[in-house]
């Protein structure tokens, strides 16, 4: 669809996806876009921690501080919101589950992609080798400048800087997607088994919404958010 970038190579068996602007997080349109009632579009509260929430009903989820999501419900929607965090969506077409997974630079240090797996091994009995996964569009290396602080807390962590850090104009810049990535190839995931979406949304802004970019803009608007979801399709 115009309103989405559609991962279709996850799968037959579920629809995953990135909201473009003129979508969204518009839940309305989102469902209807589906064909699912809102209880059935799962959004969680998210505060760049590592908490990850399995769904198993849909009854008083705790959304509170959830920065992933995992269910084997099929016909539940599950994502995450990100304007320059990354977002990674993975399916066990095996046991037939899903995750959605908001990975920030805070939640990417304390590896929540590696948590969320091992969230999914535990539940579901999933082989990482059996995963296929999306990295979704966020911030390039080049446009995400950060201070030493952040830099010395990736290393003090033991993550291989030199794969995705660059110096910049004396300033040092982080690949989050490749942090990501390394993380799933980590975990076990094949490299083939991976789509990178290689889109900077600071340099997307006419499609995408960029945090940095809107924010800092003196005559931009209050950013808004992109939905990164999947969804196992009903076989009913």
């Amino acid at each position: 669809m115009a309103e989405t970038i559609d991962y279709l190579q996850l799968g037959q068996g579920v629809r995953a996806f990135t909201t473009l602007r003129n979508l969204g997080r518009d839940r309305e349109r989102i469902c209807g876009m589906l064909g699912i009632d809102d209880n059935h579009l799962v959004i969680p509260h998210q505060t760049h921690g590592d908490t990850v929430l399995q769904v198993e009903n849909l009854q008083d989820l705790p959304l509170e501080g959830v920065d992933a999501v995992t269910t084997d419900l099929e016909g539940v929607c599950i994502g995450v919101s990100t304007a320059d965090c990354i977002p990674v969506l993975l399916y066990d077409e095996e046991h037939h589950a899903v995750a959605a997974v908001h990975a920030g630079w805070r939640g990417s240090v304390k590896r929540i992609v590696c948590k969320t797996i091992a969230l999914m091994q535990e539940a579901y009995h999933t082989s990482p080798k059996m995963l296929r996964a999306v990295v979704g569009p966020g911030i390039s290396l080049s446009r995400f400048e950060v201070g030493d602080e952040v830099y010395e807390a990736f290393q003090q962590e033991g993550f291989d800087m030199a794969e995705m850090s660059s110096r910049i104009d004396g300033r040092w810049h982080l690949d989050l997607q490749t942090c990501n990535l390394r993380q799933l190839l980590d975990a076990g995931v094949p490299k083939e088994n991976v789509h990178v979406e290689r889109v900077c949304t600071y340099d997307s802004a006419e499609r995408l919404f960029s945090a940095r970019r809107e924010q800092t803009s003196s005559n931009g608007p209050k950013c808004g958010r992109n939905f990164n979801a999947i969804m196992i399709r009903p076989t009913h």
